[in-house]
């Protein structure tokens, strides 16, 4: 596995512009007087790749999956410990759903507007019809912080998971519900 390699953190947007998508996440960040921390880095597609940015940002990041019932009626994203294996079973029967499974790239761009790799919570900001189901896996809500990417993997943001629960969802309009993993 290959080590990513990070700059130094800094407590606002960056200063050169950044891609759409990622500029509208700062945007929506800071008229909602949400408080983060800012690393930025090489492209981390993966969990794994994630895992020396932890080392900076002292705080896991979390594995962020993008699912659809078999109908493909319904769209969920799901947040979860990094280490945590995803069970669709387990998921499926605590939410009352048909078997979920991983929603294909064009679902993601359209939906989230984001690629794969890039999927976090931050992408709620884009689903304004609020078609997205929000589960997020109980181990994440006892974390002090919370760490994801800015609609783009060069960057990773850390939050407060307080202020994840109680600043942005609110300002989405989204609501989440818990799920055992």
């Amino acid at each position: 596995m290959s080590i990513v390699k990070c700059s130094s953190l800094f407590s606002s947007r960056p200063e050169e512009k950044r891609s759409e998508i990622e500029e509208k996440t700062y945007d929506f960040l800071e008229k909602n007087s949400i408080d983060f921390l800012r690393i930025d880095h090489e492209s981390a597609e993966t969990i794994e790749l994630c895992h020396n940015i932890e080392k900076y940002l002292g705080a896991n990041i979390c594995k962020n999956l993008f699912l659809k019932n078999s109908a493909k009626t319904q769209f969920s994203l799901l947040l979860m410990n990094g280490n945590t294996k995803f069970d669709s079973k387990v998921v499926s029967h605590q939410i009352g759903s048909s078997r979920l499974s991983f929603a294909s790239e064009s679902d993601m761009i359209d939906k989230l507007s984001v690629s794969p790799g890039s999927v976090s919570i931050m992408c709620l900001i884009n689903d304004v019809k609020h078609d997205i189901r929000l589960l997020i896996d109980s181990s994440l809500l006892d974390e002090e912080y919370f760490c994801c990417h800015p609609c783009k993997n060069t960057s990773t943001l850390k939050f407060r998971t307080e202020d994840i629960l109680n600043k942005f969802l609110p300002a989405t309009g989204h609501s989440y519900t818990v799920v055992y993993l």
